[in-house]
């Protein structure tokens, strides 16, 4: 998405949702392209070092893995397989992360997972790629799909953040279910990634 088509969001989203529109307008310009590795794979293994880790820790785990490197870069897949499980688990990641980059490194490796393919496939095929990585789940594969490929039109109604944005800003009794979600963000499309990052920071707001 380019800077032109997250304006046009925001004034397709203010005009169909009144609600989140008045989030939208309080909160100002979205700054959803502002968090972005600096590959695929930085993407993925950071995807993998902050899973249920608050931001900060993964942070910092993700910067002394990093320092594992030349210059603190990830070269390529075979360099993350070369790595000893000792140093890696000194970083702070658990074996069963360790695992998970062991496999998908693997699978790079070997042809299983093209990183320079997923680019050109649509939303359903990137998530069924992804998916197949240990460690790896559908809400993993959207993150991937929003903040690395910048697709417009992604809604994680499995997000713990979503579901109580939603709960919260629509005044919505019971905690609402993916079906309840996305029969609100029908009026979202085609940005409904747009969306998602304001709900995101209605919470944020709150604090």
């Amino acid at each position: 998405m380019t800077p032109s088509d997250y304006q046009r969001a925001r004034r397709l989203l203010m005009r169909r949702d009144p609600i989140l529109g008045a989030a939208i307008k309080r909160i100002g310009p979205c700054a959803l392209a502002s968090r972005q590795r600096k590959d695929h794979l930085s993407a993925l293994v950071g995807a993998i070092v902050s899973q249920q880790l608050s931001t900060r820790a993964a942070a910092t785990i993700f910067g002394r893995f990093l320092a594992l490197f030349p210059d603190g870069e990830i070269p390529d897949a075979a360099a993350i397989a070369a790595v000893e499980d000792a140093a890696l688990r000194g970083v702070g990641l658990s074996g069963q992360k360790v695992g998970y980059l062991r496999d998908l490194s693997a699978r790079i490796a070997d042809g299983r997972l093209r990183l320079d393919e997923l680019e050109a496939l649509p939303d359903d095929e990137v998530i069924e790629r992804l998916t197949s990585v240990k460690g790896f789940g559908r809400w993993t594969a959207e993150m991937f799909l929003m903040f690395r490929l910048h697709r417009p039109d992604v809604l994680p109604v499995g997000d713990l953040g979503i579901v109580k944005a939603v709960q919260k800003l629509y005044r919505l009794r019971k905690t609402p279910n993916p079906k309840r979600i996305l029969k609100i963000g029908e009026a979202w499309r085609p940005y409904r990634s747009v969306a998602s990052w304001y709900l995101w920071q209605t919470l944020k707001s709150e604090n």
